[in-house]
């Protein structure tokens, strides 16, 4: 006797539609081993694309965010939630006519990411840092916005990209300068006897005195 199979379009009692189609009419034309195979197979296909929901997924959205000056931030929303990095822009001008980007691995954490006021507080990981500046869409805008910069600060220079370290070995530590004379504080001494000169005009130094009983 041959087995007859409802029509594909035909809406049967109790089913479920899966993919335009009734589940009961599909599984009524296929062997027991089928239908269990494709119940598997439609109840995975449902579950998948619920599996991580938005929120839960980096954005990885960019965008200019000043700290002091325009063009001199960017925010990286590199984890979910909005979480990401603020990465510090500063412009390099100690080679004459020239004007490229200084980089500080030591980016800001970024919160807020994807809402209308993000802002960042304390600072984020340096391997977070070289993870985000190995995507070619950072590296892209980075260098949009050090040029910017240079245009904004030195219009008369000429900007050269400076790639951002990818790891740790690319890391220079700048050194600071050393202070010179006028850097270092005035002797209290010194500072307590002009005080009383001011205060008192005329009048014999009584600090000059009790250091010379001293």
């Amino acid at each position: 006797m041959t087995r007859q199979c409802l029509p594909l379009h035909r809406p049967a009692a109790n089913s479920c539609n899966i993919g335009g189609f009734a589940s009961h009419d599909v599984f009524a034309c296929l062997p027991s081993r089928g239908r269990a195979c494709l119940g598997g197979l439609a109840v995975l296909g449902l579950l998948l694309p619920g599996c991580t929901p938005a929120h839960r997924q980096a954005s990885w959205a960019l965008y200019p965010l000043p700290r002091s000056h325009p063009h001199d931030g960017l925010a990286v929303v590199s984890q979910p939630d909005g979480y990401g990095l603020h990465i510090w822009i500063d412009a390099d001008l100690r080679e004459k006519g020239i004007c490229q980007p200084r980089w500080r691995p030591d980016a800001a954490r970024l919160f807020n990411g994807n809402g209308s006021a993000p802002f960042s507080s304390g600072l984020a990981t340096r391997e977070e840092f070289f993870q985000a500046v190995a995507r070619r869409d950072v590296r892209r805008a980075l260098r949009q916005q050090s040029e910017a910069l240079c245009r904004e600060r030195e219009p008369q220079r000429s900007f050269r990209w400076q790639e951002p370290p990818r790891d740790a070995s690319q890391v220079k530590e700048e050194l600071l300068p050393l202070l010179e004379e006028h850097d270092l504080l005035s002797d209290p001494k010194a500072i307590e006897q002009q005080e009383n000169q001011l205060l008192n005009p005329g009048q014999p130094d009584q600090t000059k005195g009790s250091a010379d009983r001293q």
